[in-house]
């Protein structure tokens, strides 16, 4: 990998099919770097298939340096109910160590929530791993504070198979 000098280096942008390899490759880095890396099953193609074109399941900003992919804000649109609003939600921010601490993640995430209120949108969530303290720092002095009020709650594999394919005529 290349030296990097400074954040003033870096453009952000939308990302691009052809982002799907440095894409994938920042989401194993994020995960090794939570020694998570084994749990994360998704391939290259996964991020082709599901994140472009007029059917894409999410979005991407990367920020970049001579073309080399070092940060990546991968979300969402959501809705909320209760405030009958659109949003965003960040599902996964990857910022690369050589970067780290010089705004870099800032303006993935002030891109996501500049996508979200060109939409009407006026809120974004995000999750956060109990271990992950510093990224729930940083998300703090953003303003980003953590819902004492919400438990994420989710279903995976047979669970997830069992609730869906249990649906009776």
């Amino acid at each position: 990998m290349t030296k990097i000098g400074d954040a003033s280096e870096v453009t952000i942008r939308t990302g691009r099919p052809e982002d799907a390899e440095a894409m994938h490759r920042a989401i194993l880095a994020m995960g090794r770097g939570l020694g998570m890396e084994t749990k994360i099953t998704s391939t290259e193609e996964d991020f082709r298939r599901s994140g472009f074109g007029p059917e894409a399941a999410f979005g991407t900003f990367v920020a970049e340096v001579d073309g080399e992919l070092v940060g990546l804000c991968l979300y969402f649109p959501i809705f909320s109910t209760w405030r009958g609003r659109p949003g965003v939600f960040v599902q996964d921010l990857y910022v690369d160590q050589r970067l780290r601490g010089q705004g870099v993640g800032e303006r993935l995430l002030r891109a996501a929530a500049s996508w979200s209120k060109a939409r009407g949108g006026d809120y974004l969530r995000l999750s956060v791993d109990v271990e992950n303290l510093g990224a729930q720092r940083f998300y703090e002095r953003l303003g980003i504070s953590w819902q004492k009020g919400d438990h994420e709650h989710a279903a995976y594999g047979d669970a997830f198979r069992a609730l869906a394919e249990g649906l009776t005529d």
